[in-house]
C-alpha cells in the first residue's frame, strides 16, 4: 500500500513532502480532489490579487504614464533626477506568479493543482505577446480554476472570452469588414483566435475543417473584446466586453453547422466545437500524455475519450477514469517538466527561510521554462524529448546544488524518505551515504532518476 500511495503522490501530484504524507487510501485521496470548488479560490488564497478588469485598468494607466514620460523627454522637461518609469503591470505579474507558485508548493490537494496547471498550458497565454503579463494570473484564477471540475465547454467559453486570451491572440483588433466599425475604419479580420480555438483548444486538425471554417469562426468572434473602467468597463470580474459595432453581420457556417450573428452565435459555435468527438479525443490524449506516458496506450486514450463522450464533456468523469489508469500504469514513466521539478523541490524540502522573491522564477527560467512564457500558442511540450536535453539536465544539477544550499541542518535521508519513500532506488541511497556533505547528498537525491521523473 505504501508503494501505491507514493506512486499516487508522484504521478498525480508533485511528490512527497512533510506537508503531504502518503495517503492511507490513494484512490480515495485522488477522487476527493476532482470535484467541488477550487481549493485556492475557496480558501481565499488569492483574495488580495487584482481581477482581470483591474489588471486592464493598470495596463491603461501604465500606457498613459509612459506616454507622458516620453512626451516630457522629447520636450526636454523631464526632471533629470526622476527615477526610470516602472510599470505597475510588472508588479502585478510578479505578485500573481509568486502567489500561485506558493499555493502549488503548499496545497494539500496536489492532484487538483496539477490539473489547474495542465489546463493553463493547454489554453496557453504567454507574457511574450499582447501585453498580457498582468493578465495571465487573473486568467488562470478566473477562467481555469473555476472550471477544472466542470464541463469542458464551460471552460472553453471562459477562456476564449477572457481578456488575456483576447489580447494574446489580438482579437480586440479583429473587426468585421461589413460591421459599422469595419466600414468606418477599413479594418478587417484577425483570424488568430478563430484558428487557435479550433486547432489547439478544441477539435484539432484531425477534425478536417477548412480555411473557410476558420474564417467563419473568426467572423463569429468579431466584437469579442475588452474594456477598461475608463472606457465604461466590461464584465465586472474579467473586463471582457462584446462590441456589437465591430461584429460581422450575418450567419456563418462552421464545419457544416449554421450559427447566427451576434455574440450568441460565437457562444453556440464554441459549444459545438467543445463537444465535438475529436475535441474529446484531443483532451483524452493530452491527459493521458501528461499523467501516464509520452506515448500513452491507445486503450487508455480510448477509455478517456469514452468517459468524456458519455458525460457530455464532464471533466471529473475523465479524471476518475484517469485515476484508475494511472495507478495501474508503470511507475516513473514521465520526465518532470521544469515547473513540476521546481515545485517538487519546494514540497520535498521546504527551506527554513522562504527563497527571496524572484528566486523561483529565476530557477524556472534557468531550467528552460520561464513562467507563463511559452514561445508559441501551443504551450510547453509535455515529453521527455523536450526536457531531457543534456544541457537542460546540467541545469537541474546546478539548481539542485543551489537549492540544497538553502537547507542547512536538513537530514538528507529523512527528506528522501518523505519525498520518494519506496520509490527510491538502492543505488541512490548508497550514493547519498557516501556523499562528502549533507548538501552533496541532497543534490544527489534531487538529481536522481527517480526524483527527476514522475
Amino acid at each position: 500500500m505504501e508503494q501505491l500511495a507514493m506512486h499516487a503522490l508522484v504521478r498525480f501530484g508533485y511528490g512527497g513532502g512533510p506537508q503531504t504524507p502518503p495517503p492511507a487510501d490513494a484512490p480515495a485521496w485522488l477522487h476527493a480532489q476532482i470535484t467541488g470548488p477550487d481549493p485556492a479560490l475557496a480558501a481565499g488564497a488569492f483574495a488580495s490579487l487584482p481581477t482581470g478588469q483591474a489588471a486592464l485598468d493598470v495596463l491603461r494607466e501604465d500606457a498613459v504614464l509612459r506616454r507622458q514620460e516620453l512626451a516630457a523627454q522629447a520636450a526636454g522637461t523631464a526632471p533629470a533626477a526622476k527615477p526610470a518609469f516602472k510599470p505597475r503591470s510588472h508588479q502585478l505579474y510578479l505578485d500573481d506568479a509568486l502567489a500561485q507558485i506558493d499555493f502549488a508548493a503548499t496545497t494539500d490537494a496536489p492532484f487538483r493543482e496539477r490539473l489547474v496547471w495542465f489546463w493553463a498550458n493547454h489554453f496557453s497565454v504567454s507574457i511574450l505577446q499582447g501585453n498580457t503579463a498582468p493578465l495571465v494570473g487573473p486568467f488562470i484564477r478566473e477562467a481555469i480554476r473555476p472550471h477544472v471540475s466542470g464541463h469542458f465547454a464551460e471552460m472553453v467559453l471562459a477562456v476564449e472570452r477572457h481578456p488575456a486570451m483576447l489580447l494574446y491572440l489580438d482579437n480586440q483588433q479583429s473587426i468585421g469588414p461589413n460591421s459599422p466599425a469595419g466600414q468606418r475604419s477599413g479594418k478587417g479580420l484577425n483570424e488568430n483566435l478563430g484558428r487557435e480555438c479550433m486547432e489547439l483548444h478544441t477539435v484539432g486538425l484531425e477534425a478536417g475543417y477548412s480555411q473557410a471554417d476558420v474564417t467563419s469562426m473568426a467572423k463569429l468572434l468579431t466584437g469579442w473584446s475588452v474594456a477598461t473602467t475608463a472606457e465604461g468597463g466590461g464584465d465586472e470580474l474579467t473586463g471582457y466586453k462584446f462590441r456589437p459595432n465591430a461584429h460581422e453581420p450575418g450567419p456563418q457556417i462552421v464545419m457544416g453547422q449554421h450559427f447566427p450573428e451576434g455574440e450568441e452565435g460565437g457562444i453556440a459555435a464554441l459549444r459545438f466545437l467543445a463537444t465535438y468527438h475529436t475535441a474529446y479525443h484531443r483532451i483524452a490524449t493530452g491527459l493521458a500524455t501528461h499523467f501516464i506516458s509520452d506515448n500513452p496506450p491507445p486503450q487508455a486514450v480510448a477509455a478517456l475519450t469514452q468517459s468524456l463522450a458519455r458525460s457530455g464533456g464532464h471533466l471529473p468523469s475523465a479524471y476518475a477514469t484517469l485515476i484508475g489508469l494511472g495507478l495501474q500504469a508503470p511507475k516513473l514513466a514521465k520526465v518532470k517538466t521544469p515547473f513540476d521539478y521546481t515545485i517538487s523541490l519546494l514540497r520535498a524540502a521546504p527551506p527554513p527561510q522562504p527563497p527571496r522573491p524572484g528566486a523561483v522564477l529565476y530557477m524556472l527560467a534557468q531550467l528552460g521554462q520561464p513562467l507563463w512564457a511559452a514561445p508559441l500558442p501551443n504551450g510547453w511540450p509535455d515529453n521527455a524529448g523536450a526536457w531531457a536535453d543534456p544541457d537542460l539536465m546540467l541545469g537541474r544539477v546546478d539548481a539542485a546544488y543551489t537549492y540544497a544550499g538553502l537547507l542547512a541542518g536538513a537530514n538528507p535521508q529523512a527528506i528522501a524518505a518523505t519525498a520518494l519513500g519506496g520509490l527510491q532506488k538502492p543505488a541512490t541511497g548508497q550514493a547519498m551515504a557516501k556523499a562528502g556533505s549533507p548538501r552533496e547528498a541532497l543534490a544527489m537525491l534531487f538529481t536522481s532518476p527517480e526524483f527527476l521523473r514522475r
